[in-house]
This record gives structure tokens, sequence and C-alpha cells, in this order.
């Protein structure tokens, strides 16, 4: 590699022909001419949207001329969060917007995985599938309301059933394959289900994991399931014999005769979907976000900040587990085609996802930043083995990209390509901080903040901070932030989860710095929930898995990140009387996690302790360990006189001296 890059290099610029061209510039001459609204730069368009917040919103009505069955009597209740209400009184569908004048014969999904070939559907036939399934849906007795759920791949059939869903009001809710059947069952049975849709199992990396007996225990655990729809996956005519009031996909289907698509008119705040973000305790928060906010904010992330074309394809690397699918989703409102894939992305060869990306005339290259990290030590050099004319932009996301990770894509992947970092959250299905077609890429900064999110960084008196490290929070209501949390009635926990720190500003739990010029760095997250490549999960939920393993009384799991974007996360556990940590109980705690969790939660090491540090309440003391670990001193780190056992914390100031990530 050349010379070292230094954080905030100049690494590309627009040209005057990408910005002319960008969706941005359309939008802020449109602004000019029909809201008379002059912006000469990022920085004055994004303050006006977060001051005149109003005026924006409704603007982004109007410029993608939104389809309502009745108009909206007021575009916010009021800026007091929680409780703002968007848009009261408009009725509209999401799906809708979907196919909205639809291109029949252009290319709408493409797809590949380890079980399939590259496979094309175009919009006509996306178009035809999901009418087909939601008239079945319907004929099951879904209703608008209803929930449906889904322990699918990232495939086109994951798309059809989640648009159909959509089209009649029914409330979607997803979860990977990998994941194991108490993850799903803690997921899905708190939204009560009326219909599961599973495959029989998935290949990745090379190896089959049959699944047909978690399918089983999730039916077992879930009673509000009448129906059960398998969709052969892993083999062409699996078993089923087990299952309860199952059948296979086609058969669900029947007759393929052509249906005409309904759209169910809905409230702008109707439930679209359920996603998952895990706290410390109790179940994983069922988060309630509606048709009307995601629309909004999808179409203005899609369109405005990713800057998609009817002439783009986009991809990104993801699962059904992860928001990033939703976003692949949404970004069919630009009607750019989205590209698909199931699979290990370093399988078979390392450089798999590029030789994917010649494949498939990728414009957009989404992924992680651990994955551009991993190309990078392993000298990856895609730009001299395969043709990536096509790529436009590649974008990151799920940790802080370096600046070496900057430099390795402008010097392996392309020397004109938009390189995007962007950090958001499962909470809005959203980026808070993102790139612009209109501004420079420096080394290891986000571009800008993005449109309608007031983003600051707070001290912790509550002062807003500048070019310096500070919590990441939001002032200003947006779109899609949660409705509600599902079955948490007096909005206690929604509340505590945001709102408690800053009374009326939503904290997010990431450390964020903020420079004069709007460009951000993210430095990971300020509590203790676990990210790993941008899957969020809970520490109750690896202390689940790990304290059912027999001879372990109690543990502490802590995630770190370092500004590199290089992740750790160390596991330590108490053991019964007599009972030592060897290679035998390391490979039986990793198993368990992998199974019950996830393969993404396995730790990076395991340590035996003699008793975890705890507060005066007994809650672990996970948030303080983990500022230890990232160098905090031990007076800011730990209050002793609020432990109920302070000696145990000399364990891990010890731990913390010969600790480091490099």
């Amino acid at each position: 590699m050349s010379q070292r890059v230094q954080e905030g290099m100049l690494l590309w610029e627009p040209s005057d022909q990408f910005k002319e061209q960008s969706n941005l510039v359309r939008y802020m001459k449109w602004l000019e001419i029909h809201k008379q609204k002059s912006f000469d730069t990022y920085e004055t368009l994004w303050e006006w949207s977060v001051t005149e917040v109003e005026e924006f919103w409704e603007s982004l009505w109007d410029f993608f001329e939104i389809q309502a069955s009745e108009p909206y009597t007021r575009v916010l209740s009021t800026h007091q969060m929680p409780g703002a209400k968007w848009f009261e009184g408009a009725k509209l569908n999401y799906t809708e917007h979907i196919f909205r004048n639809m291109r029949p014969n252009e290319r709408a999904i493409l797809s590949k995985s380890e079980l399939r070939p590259l496979e094309e559907m175009t919009w006509q036939q996306l178009y035809d599938e999901v009418a087909l399934f939601a008239d079945r849906l319907k004929a099951s007795g879904i209703q608008s309301g209803d929930r449906v759920v889904a322990y699918i791949p990232n495939i086109t059939e994951a798309i059809v059933a989640f648009l159909a869903c959509a089209s009649i009001g029914a409330t979607w809710s997803s979860c990977s394959p990998d994941f194991g059947s108490p993850t799903v069952i803690d997921r899905f049975k708190q939204i009560e289900p009326k219909i599961l849709i599973a495959v029989d199992g998935y290949r990745y990396g090379g190896h089959d994991f049959d699944r047909i007996e978690t399918v089983k225990q999730i039916q077992a655990a879930i009673p509000t399931l009448k129906k059960t729809i398998v969709l052969p996956y892993l083999k062409t005519d699996p078993n089923i014999a087990s299952l309860t009031s199952a059948q296979f996909w086609d058969d669900f289907i029947g007759e393929r005769q052509p249906v005409d698509l309904e759209y169910e008119q809905v409230p702008f705040d109707h439930p679209l979907w359920v996603l998952y973000s895990s706290g410390t305790t109790g179940l994983p928060k069922a988060i309630v976000q509606g048709h009307g906010g995601i629309l909004l904010e999808h179409l203005k992330k899609a369109v405005l900040q990713s800057d998609l074309k009817e002439d783009d394809r986009f991809f990104w690397f993801t699962t059904t587990g992860w928001m990033m699918w939703n976003v692949v989703v949404g970004s069919l409102l630009a009607r750019s085609a989205i590209i698909l894939y199931d699979g290990n992305p370093s399988y078979p060869k390392k450089d798999t996802m590029w030789e994917f990306a010649e494949e498939t005339g990728m414009t957009v290259f989404g992924t992680s930043a651990s994955y551009l990290l991993m190309c990078m030590n392993n000298k990856l050099k895609p730009r001299e083995q395969f043709d990536l004319s096509r790529l436009k932009s590649v974008m990151s996301t799920g940790s802080p990209l370096p600046p070496e990770g900057f430099q390795w894509v402008y010097e392996n992947v392309g020397d004109d390509i938009w390189l995007a970092s962007a950090s958001g959250g499962t909470d809005l299905c959203t980026a808070f901080v993102t790139g612009s077609p209109i501004l420079p890429v420096r080394a290891g900064l986000i571009q800008c903040r993005a449109l309608g999110a007031k983003v600051q960084a707070y001290d912790e008196r509550g002062n807003e901070v500048m070019n310096e490290v500070g919590e990441l929070v939001v002032p200003e209501p947006m779109p899609s932030m949660p409705l509600y949390f599902w079955n948490d009635h007096d909005g206690s926990r929604y509340f505590e989860s945001y709102f408690d720190t800053y009374p009326g500003v939503w904290r997010h739990g990431d450390w964020i710095k903020i420079r004069p010029d709007g460009s951000c760095q993210i430095y990971g997250r300020s509590d203790s929930t676990i990210n790993r490549g941008g899957i969020r999960m809970g520490t109750s939920e690896i202390y689940r898995a790990v304290e059912s393993v027999e001879g372990v009384n109690d543990s502490l799991v802590i995630d770190v990140s370092n500004e590199k974007g290089k992740a750790y996360m160390p596991l330590f556990v108490v053991l019964d009387d007599g009972i030592k940590l060897d290679d035998t109980l390391k490979s039986e705690l990793t198993k368990r996690i992998r199974e019950n969790c996830s393969p993404r939660h396995v730790p990076n090491d395991i340590f035996q302790i003699e008793e975890v540090p705890r507060t005066l309440n007994g809650k672990k003391l996970e948030v303080p360990i983990k500022k230890l670990l990232i160098g905090v001193p031990v007076e800011k780190a730990v209050n002793k006189g609020a432990m109920s056992n302070p000696n145990t914390i000399d364990f891990f100031i010890d731990f913390s001296k010969n600790f480091s990530m490099e």
C-alpha cells in the first residue's frame, strides 16, 4: 500500500457533472421553483431541514408526490418527544408506492445464493407474485393489523411476502434462519403472529443447516400461529410431517391465475413492520414502525442521500435479521433494481462479492466496515481482477470505517468511487449520519448529517459540543421514529430507552464527534448493547445462552471497538466450584451462543473470573467495564461506592492495563 493516509485527508470530490446529475441537486432546484427556497450548500440545506421541520417534511411529501386516498390535516402534532404524530388524517399504502409508475419489463430484483444461481425478476413478475401471495393471505383470513412473521433468508420470496403483507395492511416481522430458536421465539412470540413463513434450511460457507426442528420449536412456543408456509430451499422436497398446520409455498399459492393487487388504505402511522433491538435486560424491544414514516424516510434515504436512479442496481450484503434488509426493500421506491445475496460473502473465495459485483453489473456496493477491512487485511485487489466499471459508489455501515479502510477502497476498488460511510439504527431504520453526492469524501469521516435528522453531540450535562466526542442525540422528531414498542402499554420502556437521560431529546447510545463542516465520526456504542457487524443483540440474550451451559454460574460480556473500526468481544464466566475453563467448555459455550443467538455473536475470547462485578441493586457493571477497556481512567469509569462487591473490579483494572486491540 502507498503512503499511509491521514484522517481527514481529501480522497474524492464529485465532479460538477456528478453533482449536477444528482437527485439532491434536482430537489434543491425544485425547492427554488416550487417553494422559493434557495440553498447554495448541503450544510445550509441541512440546517433548514432541521430548523423548519414541518416545512421540510411537507416538501418531501410534495416532491415525491405521495399518493394518499385521504389528505393529512397537519404535518406534525407537536415537537415534543415522545408523542409527536405525523401527517394525521392521511391514508396511504407503502406497497402502492413501490409499484406506482413501474416499468413492467425492466429488472426489479437480481438474486443469488449458495443454493441458487443468479436469477432475475422483472417488475411485472414481482407485481404478479406479490398480488398472488396477498390474495392467498386474505383467503387465509389475514386482515389489516394481523402479524405475519418470516424465518427466511435474503431471497426473492422474502421480498414478495413482505410486500404482500404490507399491501393488505398486515404487519411484517422477520428473522434470519441462522438465529437459534430461543432468539426467534423471544422476538416473534411477543407480537402474536397468525402465519409463519419459514425455509426448511439454508447453506452457508458450503455447509448445510437443516431448520425443520427449529421451525417445530418455534411453532410449539407460539400458540397464536394458525398456519406455517414452508419454502423448500435447502431441499427440493423436505419432510414437514412433524410440523403442524404446515404447507409448502407452492401449495399455498395454488393455481397461478393472475390477480390484481389491491392496496389497503391505512393511516400514516399504521404498523408496517416490527424490528427488534435488545437492551441489557428482558426481552428484545419490539420496535413498531409505520407505513408513512418509513415511506418518507426511505424515499429520502434512497433518492436524496444514496442518489439511486432507475438505472441503478443497488446491493447491500445483509440478512433478513438486520435493518439493512428493510433499507434494501425501500430502495425499490427509487425504481432502481435491487440485488440480493444469501450465503457467506467470503466463500468460496475472499473476493466472491466483488466477482458478484461484476456478474450483476452492480452500481452500488453496500457492505459492513468489517468486510472492507477483511478485504484490506487479505490484500485483495478487486479492480485488477474484475470489471467494476459500472460501480459508482461503495457504502459502508455497521461500525466505523477507519482511514486505512477508505484508502483501501480508493486504491483497490476504484479511484473515482463515491465512498459513503453511514451510521444509524434499527430504532429508526435509517441513517442519522450518512453520505451526500455533492460533498467530498475525507478519510475516516462520514460526510454529513442526514437531512431532517437534527443530530447533535451532548456532553454529560446536556450541553451541545462541537469537535469533541459526545452522546449522539436528536432533539427534533423524525417520521420513522418508533410508533411504540409492542406490549409497552404505558410507553415506559420506550421512554427509558431513548428519553430518560435528556428529557424530550432522543439519546441514541452512540459516541459521536461532529466537525464544524458537518462531517462526523462515530466512536461506537455508549451503552452495553452488543453490536457485531451491524446486528445488535442485548447482553441478556448472550447471558441466557451462556448460563444455560452446565457448570456456568454467572457471566459478563463486553463489546468494544477502537477508532480503527476493530471490534473485540470478550466473555467472562463464573464457574461452579471445581470447574475449570478448558477447551471443551469453551467449545460448548461457543456452540451454545452460535445456536441460541447467532454465529455473529460468538466471543473473541473467554476468561474465567471469580465473580461478576455488580451494582448495589444487582445489575452487572457492563458500561463501567467497557469504559475501562477503552481507556477511561478507573476513577471516572467506576464508582466503587455504588458496587455490592467492589473488590471484583480489581481483576478488570489489571485486565485493562494489559489489554490492547492492536
